[in-house]
């Protein structure tokens, strides 16, 4: 017997989950699994790539098996997500799990960032299941071109991050008018107190689902840390990136402004590659993506947008140019490499200025990471001895100071 087939799904399923590529659940799929083919709610903790899409998309589409359908099509699902790419990359999944079974299913894809009418025109007819962003859902809902009258299952994917984006009222909004009694199935990387205390509100009686990242895949990436001038970085990673012959790095910075500078230097210098930020039009978004996924660009330089939802298979390096703000943000951007149980390689540029911001991430992931120095590129600035040592930042060195050591190094 397959491995999911003794999960209890159905042959159709089976043969979409294998074709897919998945050979054996992962922990998170072989725990939710059985418990939402149950009727159980399902609050699930994993990290980024653990799987949790296909812990939630087959049980919806063996239920959908068991309904009556008809025209126009009641929407049976609702899962929603923070991102338009999350929205996309969810959707597509769930329809290459549901083609082989023996009556079509309409999975509409809906967010903002790009005209409505388009998926009015879609949602003509209905849908089964509906992969939404919180805003567009109430959007189409306003003109009346959906109904959750129908809805038996809700999926909260990515919960902390709905959270973090502001989505709390919208989301308030969408659960106002959601049908009782329904399934509910959440999932979240991180749990904060507004994602706990959105579980206690939503869920009844929930199997509770943690994966711990396992220890054998922590090691696979590798993280460094180099010490760089602030002025000196963009330098710096077209020389990494042309030293190693990365073929694809996605790099992460804080600003939509440096999204552009960085990469049009890039370019310049002869280095295919695409900034990809918020004000982006979807078109471009879509179209940097999809280029970066069969190799026309070698380099995504990317503020925040994109570090949770994106499963870019055998992405081998990960650059923070510019700190994340917290170590949570940290662990998401990392986790874009080193998926499904590959290798991959986490780069941080650190500066005197970041020093002390790097060492607080150090502190809260539990891991000391080694500074490196790269020939051509030392720094300048040194961190303060006092800072270095743990304690408060010191004063910085003066410039005669540093003309001396520079004269001494000379010498």
């Amino acid at each position: 017997m397959s491995p999911f087939a003794s999960l209890g799904l159905a042959p159709a399923l089976v043969r979409a989950a294998s074709e897919r590529g998945y050979a054996l659940p992962t922990a998170i799929q072989a725990a939710a699994i059985p418990a939402a083919l149950a009727g159980r709610d399902v609050l699930g903790s994993a990290q980024t790539g653990s799987g949790k899409t296909a812990a939630f998309a087959l049980p919806i589409l063996q239920q959908l098996e068991s309904v009556a359908r008809g025209a126009p099509r009641r929407t049976h699902a609702l899962v929603l997500v923070p991102t338009r790419e999350l929205a996309a990359q969810v959707g597509e999944s769930i329809r290459g799990l549901a083609q082989h079974l023996a009556e079509p299913v309409k999975v509409a894809i809906v967010f903002g960032g790009v005209s409505i009418n388009p998926q009015m025109m879609s949602l003509r007819g209905g849908a089964e299941v509906v992969v939404a962003t919180p805003g567009r859902l109430l959007d189409l809902i306003d003109h009346n071109a959906l109904s959750l009258a129908g809805v038996a299952m809700l999926v909260l994917d990515e919960a902390d991050r709905l959270l973090d984006a502001g989505f709390a009222d919208e989301l308030a909004r969408v659960l106002a008018l959601l049908p009782r009694p329904r399934q509910n199935l959440l999932f979240s990387a991180t749990f904060p107190s507004a994602v706990q205390a959105l579980a206690r509100g939503l869920l009844h009686d929930p199997i509770r689902v943690d994966v711990p990242p396992e220890p054998s895949t922590e090691p696979a990436v590798a993280q460094h840390a180099v010490e760089v001038d602030a002025a000196r970085r963009t330098p710096l990673l077209r020389h990494m990136i042309e030293k190693g012959a990365w073929t694809r790095v996605l790099v992460f910075v804080a600003t939509k402004y440096a999204s552009e500078h960085v990469a049009d230097k890039l370019h310049k210098s002869g280095i295919e590659a695409a900034a990809f930020h918020g004000d982006l039009s979807q078109g471009a978004r879509t179209r940097a993506l999809a280029g970066f996924k069969a190799g026309r660009l070698q380099v995504i330089v990317a503020t925040d947008v994109a570090a949770r939802g994106i499963d870019i298979a055998q992405l081998p390096v990960v650059v923070n140019y510019d700190l994340p703000r917290s170590a949570v943000d940290y662990v998401h951007r990392i986790g874009r490499t080193a998926r499904a149980g590959a290798s991959g390689l986490a780069v941080s540029f650190i500066s005197a200025d970041t020093e002390a911001h790097f060492r607080l991430i150090e502190k809260r992931q539990g891991r000391r990471v080694m500074r490196e120095r790269i020939a051509g590129f030392e720094p300048a600035e040194s961190i303060a001895p006092a800072l270095a040592g743990g304690g408060v930042k010191g004063k910085r060195k003066s410039k005669k100071d540093k003309l001396r050591e520079a004269a001494a190094r000379e010498g």
